[in-house]
Formats: structure tokens, C-alpha cells, sequence
């Protein structure tokens, strides 16, 4: 193997690790959220999507007034997820829950979800013990 021949590959190598960690790191940018505070919400499980790359979770939540209003959720993708101790069972449509989020900067009813504690009463699907989400 010649000199130039292992230059030109291992150039070409670093190229490609680079290329394609690029999209990884542009992915993941969270200017959205206000992520210096936490907000507590309480809401009744709408839809619960455990799709890649994020997971979504949409939640009804009633306010002071008693007025209803749907809630997006942003969560981490389902592998991570998982990883953090979830189960896909824990948390399903119907589900009352306490959610730790960071909310969006904007001021619609939507955040980063960081920790949900189900509320569902049934012990064998987690009530009661807070997990994370992201």
C-alpha cells in the first residue's frame, strides 16, 4: 500500500464520519422550549405516538376555568424512552397523568416533556412513580 493510498483513505474516512454525524447534531436543537424552568401539568392521555425520532404524547388539560384544551408533548424517541424504565403499557389514552415539561416559548399549550407520573390508579402499569421521558 502506497503512502498517498492511505492518506486519501483515511481523509476519506474522517470525511464520512463527519458527514454523517452532521445531521445528528443539526437535529437536536431545543430553542423552542423555555428550558431553564419546569411546569406542572395535569391532564387526562389523548394520543401517545412512540415514533422516532421524537415521541409525541397529546394531552387534555383543564384550566382554572374549567375550559379544556389539547397539550402536545415532545418526548425522546422510544428506544430512550424505554431505556429510562418505561413501558409501552404505562401510559395509554384515557390515562390521567402529572407531566413535568419545559413549556414553548411562544405560549401555546405544548412543551418538552421531561417526566410523566401516572395517575391511572393501576400499580402493575407504574401509578404513581414518576419517569423520565427525555
Amino acid at each position: 500500500m502506497t503512502r498517498t493510498f492511505l492518506i486519501k483513505t483515511m481523509c476519506l474516512i474522517g470525511f464520512l464520519i463527519t458527514a454523517l454525524s452532521l445531521p445528528t447534531w443539526a437535529h437536536h436543537s431545543h430553542n423552542a422550549y423555555e428550558i431553564t424552568t419546569w411546569e406542572d401539568i395535569e391532564g387526562t392521555v389523548s394520543e401517545v405516538h412512540l415514533i422516532n425520532p421524537h415521541s409525541w404524547l397529546y394531552l387534555n388539560v383543564t384550566d382554572e376555568n374549567g375550559e379544556t384544551a389539547m397539550w402536545s408533548l415532545e418526548a425522546a424517541g422510544p428506544i430512550s424512552v424505554f431505556e429510562n424504565g418505561v413501558k409501552r403499557e404505562d401510559v395509554q389514552p384515557g390515562d390521567k397523568i402529572k407531566a413535568r415539561i419545559h413549556l414553548l416559548r411562544d405560549g401555546t399549550n405544548g412543551g418538552l416533556l421531561g417526566y410523566i407520573t401516572p395517575m391511572h390508579g393501576d400499580q402493575s402499569r407504574g401509578h404513581g412513580i414518576e419517569l423520565e421521558w427525555d
